[in-house]
């Protein structure tokens, strides 16, 4: 059976969305109560009411933490918009610098067309799971005390209950693509590449590193070279196929 690799969908048959009249509610309870509305008890009792309105009846189970994520998602965007005619500084164009990366990689590859910023796809590392998700669009960005840009990105597929503000230099890039059958010798020991991995519950890509290639015969099903991989986030090996794997957009330009 094929995996279904795209789009990349964080939660299978999970929670789907707050309805119209929730969010309304929410909204309420941020204007009068904005405090209290990411304490845990308090998210409890919101989601508890919602599961017992008659709007509810047939949908996904409203969980506390959901709640709890929507307020802070919200509180976050509201605070940004307040203090962005205060920045004085300059929010790095993600798009701009993913443009020039890839005109650089493109300058080696003659007759390779270079994508202008609004060809570009991009992807951004979850702080909940540590996967990579394909991004929809940028809401809106904000700097730390710290000095380091955050963009607030939602993820393709998912609502904007799963809104989430990443590090822009290190958790977002150029989104990564998949190689045909016959592209599989483009792939080396070292390279980067994203694994995809389907649960009963929850399908995602992992970063990982290919420490070993198992050339093979390729017959009518394709590639069937194997690829063994090292899980960045816990050192885990896996032997794997060429379809569940995606790849940096720059290995397409070798020979």
């Amino acid at each position: 059976m094929e995996l279904e690799l795209r789009p990349r969908k964080r939660q299978i048959g999970s929670f789907s969305g707050f309805s119209q009249t929730e969010i309304e509610k929410m909204e309420n309870l941020i204007n009068e109560s904005s405090e209290q509305v990411c304490d845990p008890e308090f998210c409890k009792k919101v989601a508890k009411t919602f599961m017992r309105s008659q709007g509810r009846a047939g949908k996904p189970i409203v969980k506390w933490t959901e709640v709890q994520t929507w307020f802070q998602n919200k509180l976050q965007c509201c605070s940004s918009k307040d203090n962005s005619a205060e920045a004085n500084q300059k929010l790095p164009d993600v798009t701009e610098r993913c443009a020039l990366d890839k005109a650089n990689e493109s300058s080696h590859t003659a007759g390779q067309k270079v994508p202008s910023q609004s060809e570009l796809e991009f992807e951004a590392r979850s702080s909940r799971d540590g996967a990579w998700y394909d991004v929809d669009s940028f809401i809106s960005h904000r700097f730390l005390n710290s000095g380091e840009p955050e963009a607030l990105v939602r993820f393709v597929s998912l609502g904007s209950e799963e809104d989430e503000w990443v590090n822009i230099r290190k958790a977002v890039r150029e989104r990564s693509v998949t190689l045909e059958n016959s592209e599989c010798n483009k792939l080396k020991v070292g390279d980067l590449v994203l694994c995809f991995q389907e649960g009963k519950n929850q399908s995602k890509y992992l970063e990982a590193h290919v420490i070993e290639i198992q050339k093979r015969l390729h017959d009518i099903r394709g590639c069937r070279c194997l690829f063994v991989i090292r899980y960045g986030c816990d050192d885990t090996e896996e032997t794997v196929r060429l379809r569940r794997l995606c790849v940096r957009p720059s290995i397409l330009g070798r020979p």
